[in-house]
């Protein structure tokens, strides 16, 4: 599961690390993200615009958008079998902008659990694998919402949980979007990223509270 993670960088930046195109929606640096916030999403490989979608996917068919609270990540086994899912995975796939994401570990099962923070070794900005859909409470309304597709963990996050968000390597990540791509070769994209490139740190509960989106959240701590 991947139930918080952060997007630290100013536009800028993150256009220039990521050779992002134009923000169709200008966003602010977070600390916290939570489900049910806008996420910078890209969609299109040609323009690489970076849009705000609603975290929390909310299917086209859906008679209540609070369906989207129970749909923040989306199981890499089983996307073509997921009503929800088996649809978008052939045209609307995304990539969701991040520089980290958090997971909580239970050290014994009578210990609360506590939070860790994963980067890239190189604390490199990155994209988690995504699904998007397109939901019209009225004719005159949209809301654009998106899934983070999870698989199973690598070394490293295996210590601590037992899924991780799909992180897309650089050389694989607009193949992502391309239309061209086939489905056997989509799913086999969707793998653990190494755990010989990124990192690991314990730190405060603070992060178990949406409201505190401040970079004090990510300071490590003893654990």
């Amino acid at each position: 599961m991947c139930g918080r993670f952060t997007l630290t960088l100013y536009p800028g930046e993150l256009q220039e690390k990521l050779e992002l195109g134009p923000f169709v929606e200008m966003y602010q640096p977070h600390y916290n993200i939570a489900p049910t916030q806008s996420v910078s999403v890209v969609r299109d490989s040609q323009s690489r615009s970076i849009e705000q979608f609603k975290w929390g996917l909310i299917p086209f068919w859906a008679k209540d958008k609070e369906i989207g609270n129970r749909m923040i990540n989306a199981r890499a086994e089983t996307l073509t079998e997921k009503p929800s899912f088996r649809n978008l995975i052939n045209k609307k796939r995304c990539l969701i902008l991040a520089d980290g994401f958090f997971e909580w570990s239970t050290l014994g099962n009578s210990q609360p659990k506590s939070p860790y923070y994963f980067q890239l070794e190189n604390s490199e900005p990155f994209t988690f694998a995504g699904l998007y859909d397109e939901w019209k409470p009225d004719p005159e309304n949209k809301i654009l919402s998106c899934t983070i597709i999870t698989c199973t963990p690598n070394e490293l996050i295996s210590k601590y949980h037992d899924r991780m968000p799909v992180i897309m390597p650089i050389q694989s990540r607009w193949d992502w979007l391309n239309p061209a791509i086939s489905l056997p070769t989509l799913l086999a994209m969707l793998s653990p990223f190494p755990a010989s490139q990124m990192s690991a740190r314990p730190v405060s509960k603070l992060i178990n509270l949406p409201l505190n989106d401040f970079p004090e959240v990510l300071d490590p701590i003893t654990p």
